[in-house]
């Protein structure tokens, strides 16, 4: 028996994801002239939905694209698509474009043209057991993204080529840096711990102002955990407890190894094992803490 495709949102109408088609002349194909959202879904309901519509108004308003949807419509469609998809667990990407214009010019199109607004879901990846009992390994890799990390833009080819860069070193992630700080993965927000406080760099365009950052943040608050949103130096790494990264799809992930550098006491740790518990516990209280 053939397994029903997937169903996806392009533009207005409801279609399995492979019967899709966008135009080669469509400026996120052509130039990465987008910008996108990856939101979890936990037994049906959109996790954080309000404030990753958020964040997308933000990156439109960055890229100088108005939002044809609204965060209303944007919140009806994206229920009825996990609706569609069957409920459950699911992670919802939906992208935006400038849209397809005549031809491949670098300005803004000369006459106005309709965004490109897509969006589908696939089943909620799960860290692998052995990533939260024995941790991840990260490999350090010079940023050399562009300087306005903070608009989530589909411009990903230098987090592609660094998270590569870990694969071939045998880690699960990149982590990476700049001008002698500790960043951010390749998609990922990083936390160190040291002496039971929580640091992670300050919000600002060198990083993405990731949702589950803020979650952490509110989470560590409610434990009365310190946290000290402070920079990084590499140095760092050698006197910390336990390293973490944090993202939407794979929640808080414990480092223990960089490169050919224990973390700690080489085993996730004590505070991210009670953060870690308080962010599952919030992605399963129901429909008020995930939609709102």
């Amino acid at each position: 028996m053939a397994i029903p495709l997937p169903t996806a949102w392009l533009n207005g109408e409801f279609l399995p994801v492979q019967e899709a088609r966008i135009s080669p002349l469509d400026r996120g194909f052509l130039f990465g002239d987008a910008v996108y959202e990856v939101i979890p879904v936990y037994d049906g309901q959109p996790f954080r939905l309000d404030e990753h519509l958020a964040r997308l108004e933000n990156s439109l308003k960055a890229i100088r694209l108005s939002d044809a949807m609204g965060r209303q419509r944007w919140r009806d469609t994206l229920l009825e698509l996990v609706e569609r998809n069957g409920g459950g667990d699911q992670n919802v990407y939906l992208q935006v474009s400038r849209g397809t214009d005549k031809g491949r010019e670098h300005g803004f199109p000369a006459e106005p043209i309709a965004p490109t607004c897509f969006a589908m879901s696939s089943p909620l990846p799960r860290p692998p057991a052995h990533l939260r009992s024995e941790g991840a390994r990260a490999h350090l890799v010079e940023d050399l993204r562009w300087r306005r990390c903070d608009i989530k833009a589909t411009t990903l080819l230098p987090n592609i080529l660094a998270k590569q860069a870990a694969h071939e070193a045998g880690a699960d992630e990149a982590l990476l840096h700049r001008d002698g700080e500790l960043i951010e993965g390749s998609s990922m927000t990083l936390f160190l711990v040291k002496d039971g406080v929580i640091h992670t760099p300050p919000q600002s365009s060198a990083i993405l102002p990731g949702i589950t950052r803020q979650v952490v943040l509110e989470l560590a608050h409610e434990l009365g955990i310190s946290v000290q949103e402070t920079a990084l130096p590499l140095e760092q790494l050698e006197q910390a407890d336990e390293l973490w990264f944090s993202s939407s799809s794979r929640e808080i992930m414990p480092v223990t190894r960089v490169d050919e550098q224990t973390i700690g006491e080489g085993r996730p740790g004590p505070v991210w094992a009670r953060v870690q518990a308080a962010l599952e516990a919030s992605t399963r209280q129901g429909k008020k803490q995930a939609v709102s």
